[in-house]
């Protein structure tokens, strides 16, 4: 029997200088970013008893309520999870070369049609 743990980092509708965050658009640099990703799974795996783990990292524009980062942690015990998933995700956001940049929702203003 295992134990498995799920963490789903949502996009948050958040609020930056009186305008609503509608997405966030991610990049990495790819190669270092893959490296970097291959060194935590490499640091999960010496530090804790998993049997498996998977990490997905979004890139491009993620819209607010979508899902931008996956981890998922199986072990015998659910403690090893729990703080295997802590430890991946705490590491993916201080090591891990992928930046995000907010899309801020913005008012258009077009041309008014007059009947002068």
């Amino acid at each position: 029997m295992a134990d498995t743990t799920f963490f789903l980092g949502q996009v948050r509708a958040d609020e930056i200088g009186g305008k609503m965050v509608r997405a966030i658009d991610y990049s990495a640099y790819q190669d270092m970013a893959n490296q970097a990703m291959h060194d935590i799974r490499e640091a999960a795996f010496s530090k804790f008893d998993l049997t498996c783990m998977h990490i997905y990292h979004s890139l491009g524009e993620v819209k607010a309520g979508e899902i931008c980062l996956f981890v998922f942690t199986s072990s015998v015990h659910r403690k090893e999870c729990f703080d295997a998933t802590r430890f991946i995700v705490e590491e993916i956001k201080a090591n891990a070369p992928i930046f995000g940049k907010e899309v801020l929702r913005t008012k258009h203003m077009f041309g008014r049609r007059t009947n002068d």
